[in-house]
């Protein structure tokens, strides 16, 4: 009997395959204020959480509560961040973005209001306030598009620390592996081509080569759903002359 292909084991979601939980700080989320409310939290620390590039910024408020948000560029121990409406256009503070004018270069963005902060939240980025308009505000995102959100969403002022850490080499294969692993991706990865016949569809035979079409429909088993996967077309793009 032939063994799984590593894409059909992995598609079943066992542990070996999942991001591991040690090194992790805690849930990376605005706290639940309304929005008539006005609160003003001190940075007591700034940690790193494994799987995460840009830094946690440890906040205290004054009930006692403790809440875990990325840090922006030039976050410092001791700096008092502001929650709510009123809140100035500072690096750190949290506003609606409603309240936060065209040209403002916000991160950490809410995509429905109230999930605490979903996109924008990479090492290093950051999206502009395009646009206020009755369907919403237009916010331009680091992809260069552009989407429009509730007006009620919040968002963080400033770019996100810690740009520039995917850039840096591994240097060696552990290194790399432990990176992957915390964050649940594959690695290594190995051709199917390199590997034996009973491992993968296109493993085994004297020389590295499929053998076969790669091609296989949307439709097939799992045991042979490698390769192209329904293409429409493969190969290099031949740009044809013009008579």
């Amino acid at each position: 009997m032939g063994k799984r292909p590593l894409v059909r084991r992995r598609g079943r979601g066992g542990m070996q395959f999942r991001a591991t939980v040690t090194g992790k700080v805690a849930r990376s989320k605005y706290p639940s204020f309304t929005l008539s409310e006005q609160h003003e939290g001190k940075v007591i620390d700034l940690v790193h959480e494994r799987g995460r590039d840009a830094p946690l910024a440890k906040i205290r408020f004054e009930d006692g509560s403790v809440s875990f948000v990325p840090a922006v560029l030039g976050t410092k121990v001791g700096d008092t961040l502001e929650f709510g409406l009123k809140s100035k256009i500072q690096d750190g503070n949290v506003i609606s973005i409603q309240n936060i004018p065209d040209g403002t270069i916000v991160c950490n963005l809410e995509k429905q209001f109230g999930d605490g902060g979903s996109i924008v939240k990479s090492a290093g980025t950051n999206a502009t306030i395009f646009s206020h308009n009755e369907e919403g505000v237009t916010v331009k995102l680091p992809s260069g598009k552009f989407a429009t959100f509730n007006p009620k969403n919040r968002a963080m002022i400033g770019t996100l620390s810690g740009g520039g850490t995917g850039e840096r080499p591994f240097m060696s294969a552990g290194r790399k592996w432990r990176n992957f692993r915390s964050r649940g991706r594959k690695y290594p990865i190995v051709r199917g081509v390199a590997q034996a016949a009973y491992v993968h569809p296109h493993g085994g035979g004297r020389h590295q080569h499929v053998g076969q079409s790669s091609t296989v429909s949307r439709d097939a088993p799992p045991g042979a759903k490698v390769g192209s996967i329904a293409a429409r077309k493969t190969g290099r793009a031949r740009i044809k002359e013009r008579k």
